[in-house]
């Protein structure tokens, strides 16, 4: 049903280099890609889903905390699902001696390889950070594109 390969682009080589104590950037990269902080330091580059399987379809779940519904599009074209999440920030701040204008942008996403479901009939949710997407399985095989509704 779902064909996933993990990707990486920090480790895109199967043979990892030993940190040096002296690089400086990875040193700066791991310290703000660590928990302690996700909401001021956007994603960490990973959307973190889980896939059930129930008699009758599958439930995709995805973890979006501190996204707005309106920042995700998900979409299913030539039997590929694609979740994705593109966000853009503008922070505006005024006082006594300074003016600070920041801007930020981020932007991650997520494919599985679905076959045998009801495109027709797939819904989405998005509640509380998570994304629930039900996919109701189908016996007969279709080749059509849809963009699915968020509720």
């Amino acid at each position: 049903m779902f064909g996933m390969v993990p990707f990486n682009r920090r480790n895109m080589g199967a043979i990892r280099r030993p940190r040096d104590l002296f690089d400086v950037d990875a040193w700066f990269d791991s310290f703000f890609r660590d928990g302690f902080s996700p909401a001021l330091y956007g994603f960490d580059g990973q959307m973190r889903v889980d896939i059930k399987e129930n008699e009758n379809d599958y439930v995709i779940e995805a973890d979006l905390p501190g996204v707005d519904k309106n920042d995700i599009h998900v979409e299913l074209r030539n039997d590929i699902l694609t979740i994705g999440v593109q966000r853009n920030e503008i922070t505006e701040e005024e006082r006594k001696n300074y003016i600070r204008k920041e801007r930020r942008s981020s932007s991650m996403s997520r494919s599985f390889r679905v076959e045998n479901v009801r495109p027709e009939d797939i819904k989405a949710r998005f509640e509380n950070g998570v994304l629930s997407i039900i996919l109701p399985k189908s016996e007969s095989e279709k080749k059509n594109n849809y963009r699915i509704d968020i509720s």
